[in-house]
C-alpha cells in the first residue's frame, strides 16, 4: 500500500474545480485539504488566475457520469512522474483514451501546484495518509496473503513486476480504479470514513496481476485455443477479451476462481452454479472448465506456476465450441474493474515477448528485429528485447550493444532501469567496477519507482555480479 503526491496533486486540483461526488459522506481529510486550498488561492492574485484557467479546462471534460470524471484523472495521475515537474512516464501518444483525453491539464497543473502551495499542504497531511494506509494495511494483506495460499503461488518471484494500491480520500467514498501498464498493476482506493476496502475488487485486480503472466508463457497453447473467439464474438463483455484468446482464457480462470474462494460457508453449490451461469452467459464461457478443473487442483500439493499448463492444455476446443453454441448470451455484462493504463503494446513485440518466454529465442529475435526495422513499435523496447536474447545466447558484447543503443532511445522507466542493472552486471563480470558502479547509480535513479529494480541495482552497488553458481 502507498500514497502518492502526484495522485493527491490531480485529485486536490479537480476538487478545487468542482468535483463534489460525494463530499458529505467523504473522510474528513477531504474537506479540510479543500478548505486549505480555497483559502490559498482566495486571496493571491496569480493564485486565482491558475485556479480560474484550471476551473475552465476541468469544466470542459467534466463527464455525464461522475465516475468517468475522476476515472480520467486517475489514469492521467498514474502516467505522471512526481510533482513539481508531472512529466510524462511514458509518451504522450501512448496514453490511455481517456488519460489523453485531459492530458492538456499538466502545464496548468505544473503551475496550480506551485501557486497554490499544493507541496506545503500535502507535507501537512502526509501522516494522516500514512494512517489511513496503515488503517487498511492487515485486512489487505490477508486478502492477498489467502489469494496466494489457495493458489500455491507466491509473489516473490514475480520479478520486474508491482502491484501497489494508493489510498487517497479525495474522491467519491468507495470508488475504485484499477490500471495496468505493461507488468505493473496498481489499484486507487478513495475510502470514506470508516468505509471497508472493496477487498473482492482488489483481489480480482490481484489475480490478474498473479495469472496474467502465466498465459504469456504459453503462446503455442493460446494459438491451439483461438477458435473459441469465433463463439464468443456476440458476447457482451468488453472487445478486448473477444480479439484475445490469452485475455479470455485468465479472465475466465479468475472469475471461477473467484467462485471457489467464495467458500461453501458463504455461498451454497446452487449459488456458485448460478454465478458461473451468469459468467458464461456474459462471454466467459471456460469460466465452468476452470470451476472443476480447480477442485482438482486444489486436493493436489502443485501449485499453480507447474499446474498451469497441464489445466490449459486440457481444454477441449471442440466441446466448449459445442457448449458455447447452446448459449443465450446476455444483452450486458459486468463492468470490467482492470483497464489497461496504454493501448495494447505492439502485437509484435508482445508476440516476441511470448516466444523468447516459451524457449524460441531465434523466433523471439525475428519479431523483435521486424519491429525494429518497420518502425511501427517501441525502439527502445525492441532492443531491449534483442539485448535480453543474445544475454541468453551469452553474446555479451552484443548484449552491451543493444543495452547501450536503447538507453539512447528508451523513455520507459522498467527499460531504462533494468538495461543499466544488466549493463552494470556485463562490467562486473569484465571485471571494469568503475563503469559498473556508474551503471547501478544510474538504475537507482531511472527506476526510483520500481522496487525491483531498487533491490538489484543496490546489490550490484555493495558487491560486484557474480552469475549463480559461477562465483569469479
Amino acid at each position: 500500500m502507498d500514497t502518492s503526491d502526484t495522485l493527491f496533486t490531480v485529485l486536490t486540483a479537480i476538487n478545487a474545480c468542482g468535483y463534489d461526488s460525494e463530499l458529505g459522506s467523504s473522510d474528513p481529510l477531504r474537506p479540510q485539504i479543500r478548505a486549505e486550498v480555497a483559502k490559498a488561492t482566495a486571496t493571491f492574485d496569480p493564485a486565482k488566475e491558475e485556479t480560474q484557467i484550471l476551473c475552465q479546462f476541468y469544466n470542459e471534460h467534466v463527464q455525464p457520469d461522475s465516475a468517468r470524471t475522476l476515472a480520467q484523472y486517475v489514469s492521467l495521475a498514474l502516467c505522471l512522474e512526481p510533482p513539481p515537474g508531472f512529466a510524462f512516464k511514458i509518451k504522450e501518444t501512448e496514453l490511455p483514451p481517456d488519460a489523453s483525453q485531459v492530458a492538456g491539464i499538466v502545464p496548468i497543473l505544473q503551475k496550480f501546484y506551485e501557486v497554490a502551495g499544493l507541496h506545503a499542504i500535502w507535507q501537512r497531511h502526509e501522516q494522516a495518509y500514512s494512517a489511513l494506509t496503515a488503517r487498511y494495511h492487515e485486512p489487505l494483506s490477508k486478502v492477498l496473503f489467502d489469494t496466494e495460499i489457495y493458489l500455491k503461488l507466491p509473489s516473490a518471484g514475480y520479478l520486474g513486476h508491482s502491484f501497489t494500491v494508493y489510498v487517497d480520500p479525495m474522491g467519491a467514498p468507495g470508488q475504485t480504479n484499477a490500471r495496468n501498464y505493461g507488468a505493473d498493476y496498481a489499484v486507487v482506493i478513495t475510502p470514506g470514513p470508516g468505509s471497508a476496502l472493496k477487498m473482492e475488487q482488489i483481489r480480482h485486480t490481484y489475480l490478474h496481476y498473479l495469472l496474467d503472466p502465466l498465459a504469456m508463457k504459453y503462446p503455442a497453447t493460446m494459438r491451439r485455443l483461438q477458435p473459441l473467439l469465433l463463439v464468443v464474438n456476440k458476447a457482451p463483455m468488453d472487445s478486448s477479451f473477444k480479439n484475445d484468446v490469452s485475455l479470455l482464457v485468465t479472465e475466465c480462470m479468475i472469475r471461477a476462481v473467484e467462485v471457489r474462494i467464495s467458500g461453501p460457508s458463504k455461498a451454497s453449490e446452487e449459488q456458485r452454479q448460478a454465478s458461473l451461469d451468469q459468467f458464461v452467459s456474459q462471454g466467459y464461457i471456460l469460466a465452468p472448465y476452470f470451476y472443476q478443473a480447480l477442485s482438482q487442483f486444489e486436493k493436489g500439493p502443485t501449485g499453480l506456476r507447474n499446474a498451469y499448463a497441464e489445466m490449459v492444455g486440457g481444454i477441449d476446443v471442440s466441446k466448449e465450441q459445442k457448449r458455447a453454441a447452446q448459449v443465450q448470451f446476455a444483452n450486458q455484462a459486468d463492468q470490467e474493474l482492470l483497464h489497461a493504463s496504454q493501448p495494447v503494446e505492439g502485437k509484435l513485440l508482445m508476440t516476441a515477448e511470448q516466444e523468447l518466454s516459451a524457449g524460441d529465442a531465434e523466433g523471439a529475435k525475428k519479431l523483435a528485429q521486424q519491429a525494429l526495422d518497420t518502425k511501427t513499435e517501441d525502439p527502445g523496447r525492441a532492443l531491449f528485447l534483442l539485448a535480453q536474447i543474445a544475454t541468453r545466447n551469452r553474446d555479451m558484447q552484443g548484449a552491451r550493444g543493444y543495452f547501450e543503443q536503447a538507453l539512447g532511445v528508451a523513455r520507459e522507466p522498467k527499460v531504462l532501469a533494468w538495461s543499466h542493472i544488466y549493463l552494470g552486471r556485463i562490467f562486473d563480470l569484465q571485471e571494469d567496477r568503475a563503469a559498473a558502479l556508474d551503471h547501478y547509480r544510474a538504475a537507482l535513479s531511472a527506476g526510483a519507482s520500481l522496487p525491483e529494480a531498487r533491490a538489484a541495482a543496490e546489490r550490484g552497488i555493495q558487491q560486484p555480479y557474480e552469475p549463480p553458481g559461477h562465483p569469479r
